[in-house]
């Protein structure tokens, strides 16, 4: 989506962008943070740390689906329901970029939402 010209024209692209980044820096810390963990032997199974986790998954979680959910309204409007097909008018801006990438952005919050599923009933085992 970054790679087309003039998505920043609206804002539910730009949102689903800063989501979907967020998303990407909180993955990468929880990953530096195991692997720190795995390398120093240290049990990461304290409640205080594990709700931090399990706050912080719902919390992108949430984000990443209104992103992929605005997303997707923008780019039906664009695509289906206007009367002259936006995309057809702007030929700079790839329809099918958007598709994929609204698509991936349902399939890694289907997959989070797996995580925080899985986070929780973590946390209620502790």
């Amino acid at each position: 989506m970054l790679s087309a010209h003039n998505f920043y024209n609206s804002t539910a692209f730009c949102y689903l962008i800063a989501s979907m980044g967020l998303q990407v820096l909180w993955s990468f810390g929880l990953a530096c943070l195991d692997l720190h963990a795995l390398r120093s032997k240290r049990n990461l199974q304290n409640p205080i740390l594990v709700s931090l986790f399990v706050f912080g998954d719902w919390v992108t979680a949430f984000l990443s689906l209104s992103g992929a959910s605005s997303a997707v309204g923008v780019t039906v409007l664009y695509a289906r329901d206007l009367n002259t097909n936006y995309y057809k008018s702007q030929p700079d801006l790839l329809c099918s970029r958007f598709q994929i990438s609204v698509a991936l952005a349902f399939i890694s919050w289907f997959l989070l939402a797996i995580s925080c599923h899985t986070m929780l009933w973590l946390l209620a085992a502790l």
